[in-house]
């Protein structure tokens, strides 16, 4: 389990699963019914994602490499992703994906540029 949190800390702290096999990646939050309103997904060591099978929408947070510091660069993101429609494939520069429930980034005022942090 991490925690998501942005350098202007003015985003609510998410807690984060990691998905970190290759299995786990690609079954993500299929078979959920919702994501919690401080809940999410961390994708490591990816660099797109799949919308098949899924029940609701969400939002996703492209980020880089982590940093010396651990920071994490925001490299895209992509909103409102409906179940079934959105696929997004190979993010340039991605090194991670976070999902987060739909509104999220809007809400916290996540930009492409931002540095977050993944902490245990």
């Amino acid at each position: 389990m991490l925690q998501l949190r942005t350098a202007n800390g003015a985003a609510p702290m998410w807690r984060l699963g990691v998905a970190s096999s290759f299995l786990a990646r690609f079954w993500g939050l299929m078979g959920r019914r919702e994501l919690a309103s401080n809940e999410g997904l961390f994708l490591p060591d990816t660099n797109s994602i799949h919308m098949l099978f899924m029940r609701f929408a969400i939002d996703c947070v492209f980020v880089g490499a982590p940093g010396s510091d651990g920071a994490r660069r925001v490299v895209s993101i992509h909103q409102r992703l409906a179940p079934w429609r959105g696929v997004v494939w190979w993010v340039r520069g991605a090194r991670g994906a976070i999902e987060l429930p739909a509104g999220s980034v809007t809400e916290a005022g996540i930009k492409v540029g931002d540095l977050v942090w993944l902490t245990p």
